[in-house]
């Protein structure tokens, strides 16, 4: 049995959806089970922020793959509370009900220095892990093209602006979650890959402008720098969520996100990778989306 936490958000879904179609027992943890839309998968209501919800969960698994993240959650559910702390109680959960091995979706360029508030969390989560009784993975993609070409191109096929933060000329790194899912199966069926820290960027760089083109925007509407410095220092007290992904934008369009995946492609030489720009384009067609210009 293999227990997936996170398991109703974009990278979870595209995980349990793989797992249970190779013929695997997956558990998704949940805290609606109305989110789930796995069949096959068994439903354990719970929440990584509630230790007494997790011993259920975790009973009579082999394997956990957490995926959870809080970055779009409010006052007392951002990444601290979840990724760090909920990631530590359901590592101890897991350890303690004998689960064999364990795969952390963590962030590339985790570090506890990092200016954005996840990366941080997640590098804690990452050493509470390696300090546990459990085999372990730590994965760690690079921003989700999936998660941007809904934030970025989400008005797009209705004829709206693409949505930039910024200059929106930073070169980033983005990867498919169908990737980092395939990954993720192979974290838990490869015993060579355990003990491993797997950084998991995608095949090309792309500005935040170069993404809306590609998702066929006639029409770009940037909040400039100044907005999002303002929005990040004064939203927290009433929206820290929204102020979080302000801080966060800021960051992407100012600090160096690119990233080489030689490295990777080298390691698994076998997966068909899948580029921002292929999804985008992708998009694009079942959209209906004008070309860009």
């Amino acid at each position: 049995m293999i227990l997936v936490a996170g398991g109703t958000g974009t990278l979870g879904r595209e995980t349990v959806a793989r797992l249970t179609a190779a013929g695997h027992e997956v558990r998704v943890l949940t805290r609606d089970a109305t989110h789930v839309a796995a069949p096959g998968a068994e439903v354990a209501i719970g929440d990584v922020q509630e230790p007494s919800t997790l011993a259920a969960a975790v009973k009579g698994a082999s394997a956990v793959i957490s995926a959870v993240h809080g970055f779009l959650g409010g006052r007392g559910a951002g990444p601290e509370e979840v990724d760090h702390q909920g990631n530590r109680n359901l590592v101890r959960a897991a350890a303690e009900a004998g689960v064999e091995h364990f795969v952390l979706l963590s962030v590339l360029d985790a570090r506890p220095d990092h200016p954005m508030s996840l990366h941080r969390a997640k590098y804690a989560a990452e050493q509470y892990l390696h300090a546990s009784s459990m085999s372990w993975i730590v994965l760690r993609p690079s921003s989700y093209v999936e998660t941007w070409i809904d934030i970025v191109g989400g008005k797009v096929a209705s004829g709206g602006p693409a949505l930039v933060f910024g200059r929106a000329d930073n070169p980033i790194n983005f990867v498919s979650v169908q990737d980092v899912a395939t990954i993720a199966e192979r974290a838990l069926t490869d015993p060579a890959l355990r003990g491993q820290t797997i950084e998991v960027p995608g095949p090309d760089n792309l500005t935040m402008e170069q993404l809306a083109l590609r998702l066929g925007a006639n029409k770009i509407r940037h909040i400039p720098r100044g907005v999002l410095q303002f929005l990040s220092t004064t939203l927290p007290p009433w929206a820290p969520a929204f102020a979080r992904q302000t801080r966060a934008a800021l960051v992407m369009d100012t600090t160096d996100m690119t990233a080489d995946p030689s490295a990777l492609l080298v390691q698994f030489p076998d997966i068909s990778w899948h580029p921002a720009t292929e999804i985008a384009m992708q998009y694009r067609a079942a959209s209906g989306s004008a070309p860009g210009k």
